[in-house]
Formats: C-alpha cells, sequence, structure tokens
C-alpha cells in the first residue's frame, strides 16, 4: 500500500508517519509534503497513492485547493486541528478525518474505514468538497497599521515590524530600522489580528515576530530570556506558562 502525507508541522508528520509504520508496516509512505504548491507538483509528476493523509490548513493556503488545481483520484483522511462540530459535513460526505494531535486508536479505526473501501472508487467529489471550503474560514490577519508622524497620517507594513510592546500605557511597534511608532491598540486586541505562525505573545508586555529573535537562554523559575534584534531597553523573558507552547512555535 502507497500513502501520502501532506503536512506542514514537520512534528505532526514525523508522528503520523511512525505510527503508520507501527499499525500498517506494510504501508509505504511515498513522500512528506508541506505546501499546497509542491503537493500539485507531485502529483503532476507522478502516479496516485492508495491512501493520503491531508493537512486542512497548510503554510500556503487551504489543501481543498490541491483538488482545483490537479484531477486527485485518491481516498483522504484529513488531519486538522479543527473542532468536532465544525467537521460534521466530512462524515456527511463520507470523508474521514483525524483531530491533531492524532490518536493512535482513531488512526487505526480510520485505516480500518479505508480498508472497507479499498478497490471500490474513490468517494471524494467536487461538489463535496466546495462545500467544504465553504466551511471553513481563513482568518484574515493584519498587513499593516496607521500611524502618526507628526501632523501626517501614513502607514508601515506588518513584515517591516520585530515586534510589539506595550510601556506606560502605551503601545509601539518596533521597526527593524530601529524606529518605534505608537499604535491604537492593546496587545490583547493585537493577539487575534496577528498572524500566529509569525508573532508569538511572550508575556504581558510583549508580542514578537520570529525574525527578531536573537538568541534563546534558560532563565530561573523555569523561564526563558530572549535576545531580540534591535535589542529593547527591558528584558524579554517568556512567562513559565508559556514556555512549552514557546518552544513548539520555534519548531514548527
Amino acid at each position: 500500500m502507497k500513502m501520502l502525507i501532506i503536512e506542514d508541522e514537520k512534528p505532526a508528520a514525523r508522528r503520523l508517519q511512525q505510527l503508520l509504520q507501527k499499525y500498517r508496516p506494510q504501508a509505504d509512505v511515498l513522500a512528506l509534503i508541506d505546501s499546497v504548491e509542491k503537493a500539485v507538483q507531485w502529483f503532476q509528476d507522478n502516479p496516485g497513492p492508495d491512501l493520503m493523509f491531508l493537512d486542512i490548513q497548510l503554510a500556503d493556503g487551504l489543501s481543498f485547493d490541491i483538488f482545483r488545481e490537479v484531477e486527485v483520484q485518491t481516498p483522504v483522511i484529513f488531519t486538522t486541528a479543527y473542532d468536532q462540530y465544525t467537521l460534521k459535513a466530512f462524515k456527511l460526505n463520507s470523508i474521514d478525518y483525524l483531530l491533531k494531535p492524532i490518536d493512535p486508536q482513531e488512526l487505526e479505526q480510520a485505516l480500518t474505514k479505508f480498508d472497507r473501501f479499498f478497490g471500490k472508487p474513490p468517494f471524494l467529489d467536487t461538489q463535496a468538497l466546495e462545500n467544504l471550503i465553504q466551511s471553513f474560514h481563513v482568518p484574515e490577519y493584519k498587513e499593516r497599521f496607521i500611524v502618526k508622524i507628526g501632523q501626517q497620517l501614513t502607514y508601515i507594513q506588518i513584515d517591516a515590524i520585530q515586534y510589539f510592546y506595550s510601556e506606560d500605557g502605551l503601545l509601539f511597534a518596533q521597526m527593524r530600522d530601529k524606529k518605534r511608532h505608537v499604535l491604537d491598540y492593546t496587545l490583547d486586541q493585537l493577539e487575534g489580528l496577528l498572524n500566529p505562525k509569525a508573532f508569538f505573545r511572550l508575556n504581558r508586555k510583549a508580542i514578537v515576530h520570529i525574525n527578531a529573535i536573537h538568541k534563546v537562554s534558560p532563565y530561573f523559575n523555569s523561564r526563558l530570556i530572549v535576545e531580540l534584534r534591535p535589542q529593547p531597553e527591558f528584558e524579554v523573558v517568556v512567562s513559565r506558562d508559556r514556555v512549552s507552547d514557546f518552544k513548539n512555535w520555534l519548531d514548527k
């Protein structure tokens, strides 16, 4: 049996591959693919596998876009972090799914379901996929902020911001060029506006971009201290309750 894993989180992809080796040792995992673009290219260059595991949200878009670009005649088991209520559509359309982190028993059940369908025509259809696309909302994150310079209004691009921090009741955006701008937001408001793949809230005072992190070191009381670029005038410490999430975020 030939399988394909399309998943942009490397730890999740490796774990799924290990579980497949345990529950289906005879299976051959052909490739681990982490984007829509690479998946489309793979299907253009290779015959379809017997089964594929497909993450819904990939780095460059929804995995459903793969089916819009190439014809895929392969049964799918979706892997996703979305809640079960949103996923009712999968069952209605006879497409199985696994919630992440993947439970080994649920994986075994999904594989058993696939075994029942094996040798029969694929059960994916275009209308079912379109319905699924409509049921998933892809968040739109901030691309720029309005700022005031003197008496004039202008804007700054999100990709030029290294980190945000609060000080004396104000919120500042620290730029790569070492300038800073006051924003009319709070850190709590920003959390829902920033792409979580790029930004992480370290503590009550700061949200940082991945590119701003220069060095991470152990700190007392099981915390971490982070050196940023440009260097702020305050210590940047990862709260103890955020250390695990921070490490997982860095490892993506």
